[in-house]
């Protein structure tokens, strides 16, 4: 354990948690350079730190076509992890994620009533766009955690989740089939996830909301971890479970939705990150930077690969996701069902 003292205030940090975040931000400037490198055209990592710094022929094609992808990957990937290991903590399972909720389906079902009803004149209203998705993910959550609300069982949260999240998948593939041609073309590219052509004007409003709701999550860091420890514990430490558990869904929500409204629906990195990080840095409780970090390099790493994969177009980073994290769900199912049967 590292203790670091400045007069009467004192910040512990156990070594394995130092470790991993000094090997997790190493990867991720690694992952970075990579993803600044390559493209149409491969630039060397000594012309990518040179147009950084400004100088160089590669600036505008490194700091204003590559650089926001890859800062949109971490930021996106961080954000989308915060959120499932918000909801995991809440209903206390390691399936609970948005995806698993429906969030992200409801997000696109918002997404899909104004570009069928708007048509090709729906990708010059990007603002409307964003705000149909995130308006669609929030209504979700609000059925989801309606039609769960009498019962104290935390796991019948999933059970709706994935129920609500089947429904809205059903009615999105109707939307889809009954649109134009083009406009169902145009739907279903943004159903994929994806980063590509992702643009400094497109990360400016979404950067500002993911940092406040992050900010309120690591105000609020202390107290969820004294809710893990049992509510009544909670309750007599002070924390008001009620107000916190409401500021901090609504919060995951809207990371999600953010996301998702800026990139479509990226799928798995919400799921997986935040049990990928607690077992890296071997954390108990919510384990908001273990998840952020671990969230932020998977997509980084996913987004590098797609592009490896389908160079020069690229594949669409949620196709990548959904690969990686079918295998991890399939991995999980197993570990749990090994856990009940010995």
């Amino acid at each position: 354990m590292i203790v670091l003292r400045s007069g009467p205030v004192s910040v512990r940090f156990e070594q394995r948690t130092v470790r991993m975040t000094v090997v997790l931000v190493v990867l991720a400037a690694a992952l970075a350079v990579l993803g600044l490198c390559q493209g149409a055209v491969w630039v060397t990592p000594g012309e990518v730190l040179a147009a950084l710094a400004g100088q160089g022929d590669s600036s505008v094609i490194v700091v204003q076509w590559r650089l926001p992808r890859v800062v949109g990957a971490l930021v996106f990937g961080a954000a989308l992890a915060l959120a499932g290991a918000v909801i995991q903590d809440q209903t206390r399972n390691p399936l609970g994620s948005p995806d698993m909720l429906g969030i992200d389906a409801g997000a696109y079902t918002g997404a899909l009533l104004v570009i069928t009803g708007f048509g090709s004149a729906a990708a010059a209203m990007p603002g409307l766009l964003s705000v149909a998705a995130m308006a669609g993910g929030l209504l979700t959550a609000l059925l989801v955690y309606g039609l769960s609300l009498r019962s104290r069982n935390r796991g019948k949260l999933i059970v709706v989740g994935i129920a609500v999240n089947a429904t809205l998948t059903a009615i999105n593939a109707w939307i889809v089939l009954r649109a134009e041609l083009e406009v169902a073309i145009a739907a279903t590219g943004w159903s994929a996830g994806s980063l590509n052509g992702l643009g400094w004007d497109d990360l400016g409003i979404p950067l500002v909301v993911l940092g406040v709701l992050a900010g309120t999550l690591v105000v609020l860091s202390r107290s969820m971890n004294q809710a893990t420890i049992g509510d009544e514990v909670a309750v007599a430490t002070g924390v008001r479970l009620g107000p916190l558990r409401l500021v901090t869904v609504l919060a995951a929500v809207g990371c999600t939705t953010t996301v998702t409204a800026v990139t479509g629906p990226i799928a798995f990195i919400a799921l997986a990150a935040p049990q990928i990080g607690k077992r890296l840095f071997g954390t108990s409780g919510v384990g908001l930077l273990p998840a952020a970090l671990t969230g932020g390099v998977l997509l980084l790493t996913a987004d590098v690969t797609s592009q490896l994969v389908l160079a020069p177009i690229g594949l669409p980073v949620g196709v990548m996701t959904t690969a990686i994290g079918g295998t991890y769900l399939l991995w999980l199912l197993i570990v749990q069902v090994r856990r009940r049967t010995h």
